[in-house]
């Protein structure tokens, strides 16, 4: 199945293409541009270098968060989008489940780490089970020194907030690991297009661990 994945879940956002289980290419960046900016070029650049068209794609993956509130409009709507120019379905794939699923056969718990602003991280924790990144945490939205204190064995930290997390059990893994992968994110999509996991563009939403800051600003001036 050809796959195209969208990331827009952190800065670092990205695009990457599968060809069944083969990544024919991937493209990350973590420069200050917006995703508006270069999220288009980006899925034109990739498709013509692999020399496809964009009627040649057959399904779509999406990392739904949590995390940015910007950027993931941006991606869903991007993949909205193309799900119906295109007629081809659409997976969603959470972020903190794709980035755990960026180090299989872990020996040690795998936690992502995501700057949530506001003093806080979103995170979750992961351990392989022998064929897959198993979650054990929720979904969660917590202060760097909470999530310190909930880890009580060695633990493997990525993400861009990695490095904040001042706690004797974290190991913290080698910047070029701790980007969201849109390659991971086509290949966990792709198993759940083939399985018929698949979400109708009407209903993809993002996964928000709290309320976008427009939301809190409306609910307090309906207080006033």
């Amino acid at each position: 199945m050809r796959v195209l994945g969208v990331e827009t879940s952190t800065p670092a956002g990205g695009v990457a293409l599968l060809d069944g289980d083969r990544v024919l290419g991937e493209c990350v960046l973590a420069v200050p541009a917006t995703h508006s900016e270069r999220l288009m070029p980006a899925i034109d650049r990739l498709l013509r270098h692999a020399g496809w068209a964009p009627r040649d794609l057959q399904g779509l993956a999406v990392a739904v968060g949590p995390g940015s509130f910007t950027g993931l409009r941006i991606g869903l709507s991007t993949v909205k989008g193309l799900a119906v120019a295109l007629g081809v379905p659409i997976a969603a794939v959470p972020t903190l489940d794709a980035m755990a699923a960026s180090l299989p056969w872990a020996v040690l718990p795998v936690c992502p780490v995501i700057d949530a602003r506001k003093g806080e991280v979103y995170c979750c924790l992961y351990r392989w089970d022998g064929a897959r990144m198993r979650r054990e945490w929720d979904y969660l939205a917590l202060r760097p020194s909470d999530l310190a204190a909930r880890l009580d064995e060695p633990v493997l930290l990525l993400g861009d907030a990695a490095g904040g997390v001042a706690s004797p059990w974290a190991r913290p893994v080698p910047p070029p690991r701790r980007l969201p992968s849109p390659a991971t994110v086509a290949w966990l999509g792709g198993e759940r297009l083939r399985a018929g996991q698949t979400v109708a563009a009407a209903d993809l939403a993002p996964i928000y661990l709290r309320p976008p800051e427009a939301e809190i600003a409306r609910r307090a001036d309906a207080v006033r």
